[in-house]
């Protein structure tokens, strides 16, 4: 009950800082409209899709931007999977949530408000399990009417789990599953709305 307890302090201590720098954003996450998903790959042929929609998310006036995955909320549309990520791979009760940051240019910004469509490369900083890394994702902006960008991936991004120390849990869920192999390199796509903040 006490490390229960203990997960949703870290949670919500989360969401709180996330929703004090919403005070300063120029652009808010739609949740309701945006996703993150990815493909897990087990016995080396067979690929399944699954997502995280609880997310929370801003871009500054600056440019500067972030988006907070509550990692507790994994769907993998089977519920004793659900459990198994979340207890033996990503550990939520000691890291409840996965952070990314980046730093937008605002000329991007301002075409794609117009109703331009950009593609680019963005740097980010993913923050997960504990683990910092700078990677690259080919991101396409795109304005969509009024006051509402479109952000989604160009191409896929690979999340290596020995980058953020999760190849001990993929290991833990190949072997309670009985899976012959559990691939350690998992594609990443994004799709995300944004609402000028007025």
């Amino acid at each position: 009950m006490n490390r229960v307890r203990a997960f949703h302090h870290l949670v919500l201590a989360a969401l709180l800082l996330v929703s004090s720098a919403l005070a300063w954003a120029d652009w808010e996450l739609d949740d309701e409209n945006s996703t993150i998903n990815f493909v897990s790959i087990k016995n080396n042929s067979v690929g399944e899709l699954h997502n995280f929609d609880s997310l929370v998310g801003y871009v500054g006036a600056a440019g500067n931007a972030q988006l907070t995955v509550n990692l507790e909320n994994v769907e993998t549309l089977i519920e004793v999977r659900n459990e198994r990520m979340r207890e033996l791979l990503f550990e939520t009760v000691k890291f409840p949530v996965a952070t990314i940051t980046a730093q937008v240019d605002q000329g991007v910004l301002a075409m794609a408000a117009g109703g331009g469509v950009v593609m680019t490369d963005l740097p980010f900083t993913l923050s997960l399990h504990g683990q910092e890394k700078t990677l690259t994702a080919s991101v396409v902006i795109a304005g969509e009417g009024e006051n509402r960008l479109r952000v989604y991936s160009a191409t896929p991004i690979l999340i290596n789990a020995a980058d953020f120390g999760l190849t001990a849990g993929i290991a833990a869920l190949q072997k309670v599953a009985g899976l012959e192999a559990i691939s350690t390199v998992v594609p990443v796509t994004l799709q995300l709305q944004l609402v000028k903040v007025k």
